[in-house]
């Protein structure tokens, strides 16, 4: 079963100089996954047109998503725009819709500043949804959205339903026992299972359990099939419990 994948590109010299700390990477970590949508890439990069074009040009060539972060406003150094146009070779045009947009809301005795927000790549989509005053915009496979984590996390809920797709299944065996002599074990277990992914992650803050080993896939039959094997190798003894 195909998997649906995504990359995040944060945009901004706030962040990459500790002026601001990035909180919408995180959060897109949890929401995409319950949605069943892979994040294979995080990616932060400064205000730079031509550094956005060629991050979002190789994001989006090899993932199924790519959401964009910050850049967006009516300032010198919001360039994500411009940056996106460039990366597929369209020119920044008013759009229209968003035009009438600002009008609807200011009147028509707007100012440059504000009539920015309505310019965008030729051929943007505009994604509307109760409640959001302002369309989410998306060029291809890019979804644009604002910095300000409020604002992302608003606009993304409103849109999160379009990449829903078949969920993960994962099961979780806790164990007292190091990593060192279970490596072996976990090796063969990869080998015989190649539909699903493991992983080991050595607990040093609790004497509940040493290890929790991870078992996951899109396909629930082969998680089952791979804990039975993973069990049929461990000694009982070392056993906490199964999740």
């Amino acid at each position: 079963m195909r998997k649906r994948t995504a990359a995040v590109v944060v945009i901004g010299n706030e962040i990459l100089t500790g002026k601001a700390q990035d909180k919408n990477a995180s959060f897109l970590i949890g929401e995409l996954y319950r949605l069943g949508v892979a994040l294979r890439r995080i990616v932060v990069i400064p205000d730079e047109v031509d550094e956005i074009a060629r991050t979002v040009r190789d994001c989006a060539a090899q993932f199924d998503y790519v959401f964009t972060s910050g850049g967006v406003g009516p300032t010198h150094d919001d360039v994500t725009i411009e940056g996106i146009a460039r990366a597929f070779g369209r020119a920044v045009a008013r759009h229209q819709e968003l035009a009438e947009i600002i009008r609807g809301y200011l009147g028509d005795d707007v100012d440059e500043a504000r009539m920015r927000m309505a310019d965008a790549p030729e051929g943007t989509r505009l994604i509307h949804s109760e409640g959001l005053r302002w369309p989410v915009l998306a060029v291809e496979n890019v979804y644009i959205l604002p910095g300000v984590p409020e604002h992302f996390r608003k606009k993304f809920e409103a849109i999160r339903e379009h990449f829903r797709v078949e969920p993960f299944h994962t099961r979780a065996i806790y164990i007292r026992e190091d990593e060192f002599d279970i490596a072996h074990w976990l090796s063969q277990l990869a080998a015989d299972h190649p539909d699903v992914e493991i992983g080991s992650y050595p607990n040093f803050a609790s004497a509940d359990y040493r290890v929790k080993i991870t078992v996951e896939s899109k396909e629930a039959a082969a998680v089952e099939r791979a804990v039975a094997a993973l069990l049929s190798l461990l000694d009982p003894s070392v056993l906490v419990r199964t999740e």
